[in-house]
């Protein structure tokens, strides 16, 4: 059983349980290639079921204490992993921001199903979590990151310098934020907190 999931137009944004750790270990090997250019080096098992399902333990733990949200993103058609859209980090008082992290499978890019999937997530994250930011950083040449947190209306704040280790390198990234609008509007606000 998923433990939570968000219907979307395209596409479903589920938190997977342990049980289900073969469908993000298939989608891992099958774009392996595809997404090293821009993740950390793994050690050979890293993406096994076995370490998957550790994995999914210890984000099913962090959703509950409110500390993280992992969503797969799934092809509702087939129930096949192709993508995920992960909020990380969150810290809350005076902060109530979190990272976003994200990748999609190279057989479904350039369809507008990562920008469908964010938004949702982002959705999710100021309206039921009730954070205020959300950071999102991606190194300069990764353009199609570039467009999409462009379009999703982050706005670039910085710039740091051997930020993330990648691909076996220490890179730059462009430091990118979106704030809730919810905050800017203290009627809009109390209305929430009081439904």
């Amino acid at each position: 059983m998923t433990i939570l999931s968000l219907p979307c137009k395209r596409v479903t944004l589920a938190i997977l349980g342990p049980h289900q750790a073969a469908l993000e270990s298939e989608f891992y090997r099958r774009n392996h290639e595809h997404l090293a250019q821009w993740s950390p080096l793994r050690a050979d098992d890293y993406y096994s079921v076995e370490k998957i399902r550790s994995r999914l333990a210890q984000q099913a733990m962090a959703f509950d204490e409110g500390y993280a949200v992992h969503f797969a993103v799934l092809d509702p058609g087939s129930g096949q992993m192709i993508g995920a859209c992960n909020f990380s980090g969150i810290v809350r008082g005076a902060f109530q921001a979190c990272y976003l992290g994200y990748h999609i499978d190279h057989a479904h890019e350039g369809r507008g199903l990562m920008q469908e999937a964010v938004e949702a997530g982002i959705r999710y994250m100021f309206e039921t979590m009730n954070l205020h930011r959300i950071m999102a950083n991606y190194i300069p040449g990764n353009e199609r990151s570039a467009r999409l947190l462009e379009r999703l209306g982050f706005e670039r704040e910085g710039y740091a310098k051997a930020y993330l280790n990648i691909a076996g390198r220490w890179e730059d990234h462009i430091l990118t934020a979106l704030v809730s609008r919810v905050y800017e509007d203290p009627e809009h606000m109390w209305s929430r907190q009081l439904s």
